[in-house]
C-alpha cells in the first residue's frame, strides 16, 4: 500500500489473514467478469453499519498496486462500493472484466487483484492487504477451502473442497492419499478427518487428458501445549547458547500457546517448533543445524494460534510496507521480505555474529555538567536520510565545539519518514538510516574518537498501533489496547499523550524498558538516554487538569529512579539520563 496512508492508518496486521474475500469465478482470468464477496466476520468491519469501499489496484507484469482505481485512500468519489446482500456478506462486480475496469494496457499480464476493504470514514480496513490470484487461460485448479495456513484440532473434520476452471478428472490428497475423485468435473468435495497432530498438505489434481495442474495448500494441527520450566538466566527474545543452539523466550501474560515460525521452518508450523509454557512465559531451544554461523535467519512467533507477531524485543526487523521506501544506497543487500509466506513485521538476528572492531574501548565521558549538545535529526540534517552522511560531516559538528550528539529517535517507528516520536520496536535500529549494526556502530565510534559522547532520544511514554506490545493485547472494536495489556493502558492517564500510553507501574512495561536500555548500551555503546515526555510515566489520572499532571508524583519519581538506579548500577553512574520533564521543582529535584 502507499506509504502516506501509513501513519494515517496505523494498520493492525497481526492477526492470521483468512479467506476474507473469495471471487466468482473462483479461477478468474484477466478477460472474466469477476464478482468479490467478501465476509466482514472476524475483521475490523464486522457488523459495519454504512458503505464499505473497495480501495483497489492489481499486480501488472509482477508489480502490486497498479492502476489503483482511486488512488487517494480516503477518498469515496468514485471509488467502488461494495453491496451488502445480509449479515456480513458484501458483493462487488467488476465491470465487465478485469481488463477494462482497472484499465489494462493490452499485453500486459495480470496476477492478481490489489485490495483493502474499508469504511466509508476511512478509520477501519481489512488488514494485511489482500491480493486475489488471477489465473492464466487453459486449465486451472484451486482449493477453495481450506485456506492455506488453516489451523484445526486433533480429530477435527473438515470438508475439503476444489474447483476447476474446465471439466477435468478432479482428485484430492492429503499428505500424498487419496481421500476423493470426480471425473468430468469442475468441483470436489471430500471429508477428511485429522488424526495426527502437525503440518498437512492438501492437493488437488486437475486433469482434462490434455494437461494435468496441481494446487496445494498447508494446514496445521497443533499438538497440546507442554508445560516445563525455561532454563536459567534467560533474556527476552534471542539467546545463544554454548553449544550453538538458540532459546527464543516470548514474554505473553494471558496466552495459552505459542509457536515459532521463520525461515528455518519455511514459514509453516511445526510440532517441533512449538514452544514450551513456564507460567506467563513460553520458550523453545532451536538446535544449531537450523542455523549458520555469520548469516541473519528471520523469525515470528504465533500466539494462541491467531496473532502473528514480530518479538517486541527485536534488534532490527523487516517491514514489508515501509522498507520499499528506504532511499537508494542506504541499505545495499537488504534481507529480501518472505512475501507469499507471511505477513508482518519479521524479525531478523544475525546467528554467532562476527564481533564490531571498536577503535575506542576506553571512552571518557564529558562530565554531565559540562555538556555541549548538539541535537541531530538524522533525516534533515542528511540529504540522503543517512548515518554515513553524518559520519561525512563529523568534522563540521566537531568545529562546532560540541562534547555530546544527541540523535533524535533512530529506533524502528511506522513508516520511513517522521521523527521518530511513533515506535513500534524500542529495541529495533531503524534500517531507513543506514546498514545497521554496522553504520550506526561506526558512528558512535567515530565520536567517541573525536571525543563527542553519543545519546539517543528513546520514547518510552508510548506505543503506536503497530507494535507487538499493542497487536497481543488489542481492543479491535475500540481500537486500543485491551483492558488485560500487561503493558499499555486502554486510555491515556494525561493530556499530553500520543500513541497508546504505556503503565510504568507495570513490571512488565519496567522489564521492557530496562532490558532495551541496556541493549542499547551492550550493542552501541550509547552513553546516554532523553526520554521523551519522561513526565507521562505515571499512573496518577490527570486527563482535563495539568496542573495535577505537572505537581510532584511520588510514584513517577520512584519509576524514574528505579531506571536510573538499574542502568546505573548495571553499567557506571556517567551513563547520562536526561528528562523530558518540566514538572514541579520539587520533583524536578527530587
Amino acid at each position: 500500500m502507499k506509504n502516506n496512508l501509513l501513519f494515517f492508518l496505523a494498520v493492525i496486521g497481526f492477526a492470521f489473514a483468512k479467506a476474507q474475500v473469495t471471487t466468482n469465478p473462483s479461477t478468474p482470468t484477466q478477460t472474466d467478469q469477476v464478482t468479490l464477496i467478501f465476509d466482514s466476520t472476524g475483521t475490523a468491519l464486522e457488523n459495519t453499519t454504512g458503505t464499505l469501499y473497495a480501495y483497489t489496484g492489481v499486480t501488472i507484469n509482477g508489480n502490486r498496486w497498479q492502476n489503483i482505481i482511486v488512488p487517494t485512500f480516503n477518498d469515496n468519489n468514485g471509488a467502488p462500493q461494495f453491496v451488502n446482500t445480509g449479515g456480513n456478506i458484501y458483493q462487488l462486480t467488476l465491470g465487465s472484466d478485469i481488463e477494462s475496469f482497472y484499465n489494462v494496457t493490452a499485453g500486459d499480464v495480470v496476477s492478481e487483484i490489489c485490495l483493502v476493504v474499508r469504511n466509508a470514514a476511512a478509520n477501519a480496513q481489512t488488514s494485511p492487504d489482500i491480493f486475489l490470484p488471477i489465473f492464466q487461460p487453459g486449465l486451472n485448479a484451486l482449493i477453495t477451502s481450506p485456506a492455506d495456513g488453516d489451523i484445526f484440532t486433533l480429530n477435527q473434520t473438515i470438508n475439503i473442497s476444489g474447483d476447476a476452471s474446465q471439466n477435468a478428472t478432479l482428485e484430492l490428497k492429503v499428505n500424498n492419499t487419496s481421500i476423493g475423485t470426480a471425473a468430468s468435473s469442475m468441483n470436489i468435495t471430500s471429508p477428511y478427518t485429522f488424526n495426527t497432530t502437525g503440518g498437512h498438505t492438501i492437493e488437488l489434481t486437475a486433469d482434462n487428458g490434455a494437461q494435468q495442474i496441481t494446487d496445494a495448500v498447508n494446514v496445521f494441527v497443533p499438538a497440546a501445549t507442554q508445560t516445563q520450566t525455561r532454563p536459567a538466566g534467560l533474556k527476552n527474545g534471542v539467546n545463544e547458547n554454548a553449544d550453538g543452539s538458540v532459546t527464543f523466550l516470548l514474554a505473553a501474560p494471558g496466552k495459552t500457546d505459542a509457536a515459532l515460525i521463520g525461515d528455518f521452518t519455511n514459514w509453516n508450523l511445526d510440532t517441533n517448533f512449538q514452544m514450551f509454557k513456564d507460567g506467563d512465559y513460553f520458550w523453545v531451544t532451536v538446535p544449531s543445524s537450523n542455523f549458520t554461523a555469520g548469516q541473519t535467519f528471520q523469525y515470528q512467533y504465533i500466539v494462541d494460534y491467531t496473532f502473528k507477531v514480530a518479538d517486541p524485543f527485536s534488534g532490527l526487523i523487516l517491514d514489508p510496507d515501509s522498507d520499499q521506501y528506504i532511499k537508494p544506497g542506504n541499505y545495499p543487500n537488504l534481507p529480501t521480505y518472505p512475501t507469499g509466506l507471511t505477513t508482518g513485521d519479521v524479525s531478523l538476528y544475525t546467528y554467532q555474529a562476527t564481533p564490531y572492531n571498536w577503535t575506542v574501548n576506553n571512552f571518557q565521558k564529558p562530565n554531565k555538567e559540562n555538556l555541549v549538545i548538539y541535537e541531530l535529526l538524522v533525516r534533515d540534517f542528511s540529504e540522503n536520510d543517512s548515518f554515513q552522511e553524518v559520519i561525512n560531516r563529523i568534522d563540521y559538528l566537531e568545529t562546532l565545539g560540541i562534547n555530546t550528539l544527541q540523535l533524535m529517535p533512530v529506533n524502528e517507528f511506522e513508516g520511513t519518514d517522521s521523527w521518530g516520536y511513533n515506535p513500534k520496536f524500542h529495541g529495533a535500529l531503524d534500517k531507513a538510516y543506514g546498514t545497521p549494526p554496522e553504520k550506526f556502530k561506526e558512528l558512535v565510534d567515530l565520536c567517541h574518537s573525536r571525543g563527542i559522547a553519543v545519546v539517543i532520544d528513546v520514547v518510552y511514554n508510548h506505543a503506536f498501533s503497530q507494535s507487538p506490545l499493542c497487536q497481543l493485547w488489542w481492543d479491535e472494536n475500540n481500537f486500543r489496547p485491551a483492558a488485560n495489556n500487561p503493558y499499555l493502558n486502554s486510555s491515556p492517564t494525561h493530556d499530553f499523550n500520543v500513541g497508546y500510553d504505556f503503565n510504568h507501574e507495570s513490571q512488565w512495561t519496567r522489564d521492557y524498558v530496562k532490558q532495551t536500555l541496556q541493549y542499547w548500551i551492550d550493542e552501541y555503546r550509547i552513553d546516554g538516554f532523553r526520554f521523551d515526555l519522561s513526565k507521562g510515566f505515571t499512573q496518577n489520572f490527570t486527563l482535563g487538569n495539568i496542573s495535577a499532571w505537572s505537581a510532584y508524583d511520588q510514584s513517577r519519581v520512584d519509576i524514574l529512579n528505579d531506571y536510573k538506579n538499574t542502568i546505573w548500577n548495571a553499567n557506571s553512574n556517567d551513563i547520562y539520563m536526561i528528562l523530558e520533564h518540566l514538572g514541579d521543582n520539587s520533583e524536578e529535584t527530587a
